[in-house]
């Protein structure tokens, strides 16, 4: 058919909230994509085995505010790229190198499935989908 679709990607979905990693597992199994794991502080991540293409990171996980610093380093390691889904968009301190956007919480099947598309697709800006929110480069105004 025309559609031009991104093939399956193996994703990686950093939640503590068990029906929220339960949610992202149905809607990406679903959605004809390969869930990795589901793991909910730094500690669990030694038991990943496969470099992820995308991760859906949460920011405050079983271990606290552990997020940012789990996004940074799978983007270090694996060149994944990350999809920050969180309620606190504002305490992303220092964005992963590959990180593509936000989709805030609560989210919907189709933001999920849209940020993942746009991910593996390489990130075109003529088509980011409305529910992946950009990431604020500087959120501190400069004073002269």
């Amino acid at each position: 058919m025309g559609t031009n679709l991104p093939s399956p990607g193996k994703i990686l979905i950093v939640e503590d909230e068990f029906l929220v990693a339960l949610q992202l597992e149905d809607i990406l199994a679903d959605g004809g994509h390969s869930v990795l794991g589901t793991f909910p502080d730094m500690a669990s991540l030694g038991r990943l085995g496969e470099a992820p293409d995308v991760a859906l990171v949460d920011l405050n996980l079983r271990d606290g505010l552990t997020g940012p610093a789990i996004a940074r380093d799978l983007s270090g390691r694996f060149g994944a790229r990350v999809i920050y889904v969180t309620a606190n968009p504002g305490q992303i301190d220092a964005p992963a190198a590959t990180a593509v956007g936000i989709v805030q919480k609560p989210f919907t099947r189709q933001a999920i499935l849209a940020a993942i598309s746009y991910a593996m697709s390489a990130c075109p800006d003529a088509v980011r989908p409305v529910e992946l929110e950009p990431l604020l480069v500087n959120k501190t105004p400069i004073i002269d």
